[in-house]
């Protein structure tokens, strides 16, 4: 396998080295586990597609666009408040 150079800012640098070393890992090795846990905004699509249909399939719920759209804001609603009240 080869390497690659990534520029990033020190600190940031820091911090990931300190992550990695308190799990016993280089910070080559957290960074190639890092990138394995993450997904790519298309894959988290097609995740997110696949739970759909299999929640219609299940309980033949399926939203309508404005529904979904509906239900999504007052998610970002009750997170955004939960994260008031936390950061409290």
């Amino acid at each position: 396998m080869s390497d690659a150079n990534v520029r990033i800012p020190e600190e940031a640098k820091d911090r990931l080295a300190a992550i990695a070393a308190e799990e016993g890992l280089s910070l080559r090795a957290y960074l190639a586990r890092l990138a394995q846990t993450l997904l790519t905004p298309k894959e988290r699509a097609e995740r997110a597609e696949r739970a759909r249909a299999a929640l219609q399939e299940w309980s033949g719920y399926a939203p309508t666009p404005a529904e979904q759209h509906d239900l999504d804001a007052e998610l970002d609603r009750r997170l955004a408040q939960a994260t008031q009240v936390a950061g409290r």
